[in-house]
C-alpha cells in the first residue's frame, strides 16, 4: 500500500525535478521514489562518489602525417583553415 507524504522542498529542486520526469516520460513521483531507493539502498549517487569512464574513441590511425601536438601554431591554422571551409 502507499502513502501520501507532504514534503517541502526548494522551488528550483521541484522544477528541475519536474522537467526531469517530463523528459523521462515519467512521474514526479516515480523520479522522488527512485531517488529515494538509491539513497537507501547505498548506491552512491553520479556527483563524484561513483566513476563514471567517458566515452572512448574506436577511430584509428593517429595524427594526420607531419601534425606535432607541441606545435600550437600549426594547430591553430588547421583549425581556422576548417573554419573558413565551413563558411
Amino acid at each position: 500500500m502507499t502513502e501520501r507524504t507532504t514534503v517541502r522542498l526548494p522551488d528550483d529542486l521541484v522544477r528541475r525535478a519536474k522537467r526531469k520526469a517530463a523528459a523521462e516520460g515519467r512521474s514526479l513521483t516515480s523520479l522522488i521514489e527512485e531517488g529515494l531507493r538509491r539513497v537507501l539502498n547505498g548506491r552512491k549517487s553520479a556527483n563524484g562518489s561513483e566513476r563514471i569512464l567517458p566515452p572512448v574513441a574506436k577511430e584509428t590511425g593517429g595524427l594526420q602525417p607531419g601534425l606535432h601536438l607541441d606545435d600550437t601554431a600549426a594547430l591553430q591554422e588547421l583549425d581556422d583553415l576548417e573554419y573558413v571551409r565551413r563558411l
